[in-house]
């Protein structure tokens, strides 16, 4: 008898996996679009906004788990079995940090703002200064205890001085390896919730934006004095205007601005010095001081105040005690939405400072038909002149601003009633014409004709070139 043929016995089938898409490590090149037999992958339309990219899109109901596509993948976690990813989040899921590490402790009482103590100063008689040491003066009167620094001419002496006086105060100065250091160290300070500065020039300055744009984007305070010297590049250490743009207009990448001071003698670089640590403070923002070569260098005669400042702790500091262990200093926002929500936050506070800060010193303006506007030492050429073409019978005056940015248009809009023709003085090519053009433009008012006195490289405008241009500007009116 032969032996009967044996009963096939049919086991199931096993279950395959199917694919799993992470869209964060798909760049979507479509290779697995090609090999899919089914059609179950096709390209993307929608943007991931983690990476900018367009991840493919599953449409698993006819998939049968071959595993083409997965292999098919360069990247190794684009995509992957579904068995995997569960066992993976199974072995790694998130637990509660309360069962890890018991109860988050909350302060009863949040930290306070601890304010500034003014202390009384003994009258002494006037100092005679150069603008880089009237500033540092400032800067100690100012509660400022922590200076980081890397020379460059013409603003070294300042970072020299602070060298010298701080170690006697209880402060510190650090001579940084670059001015890319520097700013970040201010970084850190001002985190702390400590004032905190730098002196530097023209090049040095543009080393240090995209650090100001990390400090503006996080509400870091800081002061940073730029003692402008002649450009482009390496240019020369004459005096130039020519950072105007950059402070008013280019701080870093970004919605970045910051108040920018002007001032023209050694007292207002002690004066607005110590102001630009109370606006940076006011605002959480750096302030800039911004000098030119000759006001760096020259010496004047120099007031002290009647007080001096012994600086607080402002309540949002990170100052590493249990009182401030829940704050945060950040300026990384991921989520589009976040991000956005944060520009506008910072754009009502750029809205309150122009409204609030805007800063200028007219001079004979009540009735001038010629309106000089020149700011820093050319300002003081341009006083000298207008006297003299008062002198002559030339009604003109002089509109200084005093704060760059936000230009002071409330006060030159009250000056313009009278005006026949502005002439702007700068050692630049037109910077300052340039803001002030731009906030015309903002406020609506269209400007008498506007001439100009510029001189570059390094070389100031003079008395007698800009008392000429007056004059022109009354022969174009006649």
């Amino acid at each position: 008898m032969g032996l009967a043929a044996p009963i096939p016995i049919l086991m199931p089938a096993t279950a395959r996996d199917r694919p799993f898409l992470e869209p964060a490590y798909c760049k979507g090149c479509l290779r697995c679009v090609e090999v899919c037999p089914k059609g179950c992958i096709i390209p993307g339309t929608t943007v991931y906004p983690g990476t900018g990219l367009i991840p493919v899109e599953l449409r698993l109901d006819a998939c049968n788990g071959c595993g083409l596509c997965i292999g098919a993948c360069p990247e190794p976690f684009g995509l992957r079995p579904e068995s995997e990813v569960v066992r993976v989040a199974q072995e790694y899921r998130l637990q509660d940090p309360t069962k890890l590490f018991g109860h988050k402790v909350v302060e009863a009482h949040p930290p306070c703002d601890q304010p500034a103590e003014a202390i009384a100063l003994r009258q002494c008689e006037p100092l005679v200064l150069k603008g880089n040491y009237a500033a540092a003066i400032g800067a100690v009167l100012a509660g400022c205890r922590h200076v980081f620094g890397y020379p460059i001419t013409p603003s070294t002496e300042g970072a020299e001085l602070m060298a010298n006086m701080l170690p006697k105060l209880g402060g510190s100065f650090v001579h940084a390896v670059s001015e890319v250091a520097v700013v970040n160290m201010m970084y850190g300070a001002g985190a702390a919730g400590v004032p905190s500065m730098t002196f530097t020039s023209s090049p040095g300055f543009s080393l240090m934006l995209e650090g100001l744009s990390y400090m503006i984007g996080a509400e870091v305070p800081g002061v940073f004095v730029n003692v402008m010297r002649g450009g482009p590049g390496l240019g020369n250490i004459g005096p130039e205007q020519a950072d105007i743009k950059l402070a008013c207009r280019g701080l870093g990448h970004g919605n970045t601005h910051a108040v920018v001071l002007a001032p023209s003698t050694p007292q207002e670089m002690l004066d607005l010095t110590m102001e630009a640590f109370a606006l940076s403070f006011r605002y959480r923002n750096p302030v800039v001081i911004l000098g030119d070569g000759y006001l760096g260098q020259m010496t004047g005669a120099v007031r002290l105040p009647a007080h001096m400042l012994k600086p607080g702790l402002p309540s949002w500091c990170v100052w590493g005690d249990r009182a401030h262990r829940t704050n945060l200093i950040c300026s990384i926002s991921l989520a589009e939405q976040d991000l956005e929500a944060h520009n506008l936050r910072l754009n009502a506070k750029y809205a309150t400072i122009c409204a609030e800060e805007q800063r200028a010193d007219p001079y004979r303006c009540e009735d001038a038909r010629v309106l000089v506007v020149a700011c820093n030492t050319p300002a003081r050429m341009a006083k000298g002149a207008v006297e003299i073409a008062r002198d002559q019978g030339i009604a003109a005056g002089l509109f200084r601003p005093v704060t760059l940015w936000p230009f002071p248009i409330d006060a030159l809009k009250e000056a313009l009633p009278h005006v026949e023709h502005i002439v702007v003085v700068e050692a630049s090519p037109g910077q300052l014409e340039d803001e002030m053009r731009l906030a015309l433009s903002h406020a609506g008012i269209a400007p008498p004709p506007i001439a100009s006195v510029r001189r570059l490289g390094g070389m100031l405008p003079q008395q007698s070139e800009i008392l000429a241009g007056i004059r022109e500007s009354q022969e174009v009116r006649v």
